[in-house]
């Protein structure tokens, strides 16, 4: 088996290394891509699919639709590399709001329960990110998940109303801090380990203050050393690789 591209060898492209349209994708490279609001991860493998002409192409960590923010890609060769950059604590800024829970533990689905959070505090907050969500811990990976049950994805299921149990992960969180907090909104600073679910975090930390809540907005901001800052745009990539009104004609969720 061929051996991965050392990450120091690895063509990195980000809006300081831009692309070359006539650059030999085959033989390996990773780009910083600022992911669009809408679009799932496999989308943007499409896209660079289509900008490249490339069809060895995977991400390094899923980001769901509703996120934006740092998406990794590796191409060609490159793609033996993913787990390199897969390996790399994340860092994210996420958007919690209180006082309601959803199925999908996100905005991508309706309401199901509604509580109290008049008697949050900022204090409690912190309190309960320090007690409860630091250092390892464990999390049941929401059944709206690309996970599979017997070869079928959960997110599959759980739109059926199924519900499976799922085997508890052990993750790192590393890192919280409270950015905002105008209840019922939070905003949330987290660095974290690989595998993490930031849904099942707010959630958990909605449970563990005795309310319930979800997450509405959820930004990547750097996988290990790779910053969002860095990544390049969907027009960004349209312009450097002539692609026009792709963007602008793809089916969003």
């Amino acid at each position: 088996m061929a051996k991965a591209i050392p990450l120091d060898e690895l063509p990195i492209f980000s809006n300081r290394n831009l692309p070359d349209p006539d650059f030999d994708y085959n033989e390996g490279a990773a780009f910083l891509i600022n992911k669009p609001k809408g679009w799932s991860s496999f989308q943007v493998v499409k896209f660079l699919r289509k900008c490249t002409n490339i069809r060895k192409i995977g991400h390094a960590g899923t980001l769901d639709p509703m996120a934006t923010g740092l998406l990794i890609l590796c191409c060609g060769k490159g793609t033996r590399t993913v787990s390199a950059f897969q390996e790399a604590d994340k860092e994210y800024v996420a958007e919690i709001i209180f006082g309601s829970s959803t199925p999908s533990l996100d905005a991508e689905t309706f309401p199901e329960k509604r509580a109290s959070f008049q008697h949050l505090t900022a204090k409690k907050i912190q309190d309960a990110l320090k007690d409860k969500l630091s250092g390892l811990i464990v999390q049941i990976p929401p059944m709206y998940s690309a996970l599979k049950h017997n070869g079928d994805p959960l997110y599959k299921l759980a739109r059926k109303g199924k519900e499976v149990k799922r085997k508890p992960r052990q993750v790192i969180i590393h890192e919280t801090k409270v950015l905002e907090c105008n209840f019922p909104r939070l905003e949330l600073y987290i660095k974290c380990s690989k595998g993490t679910y930031i849904r099942t975090l707010a959630d958990d930390l909605a449970t563990s203050l005795d309310t319930a809540g979800h997450l509405i907005g959820l930004q990547r901001t750097s996988i290990g050393k790779f910053k969002n800052s860095e990544a390049l745009t969907v027009g960004e990539m349209e312009d450097i690789f002539s692609i026009h009104n792709y963007a602008s004609n793809i089916e969003t969720h």
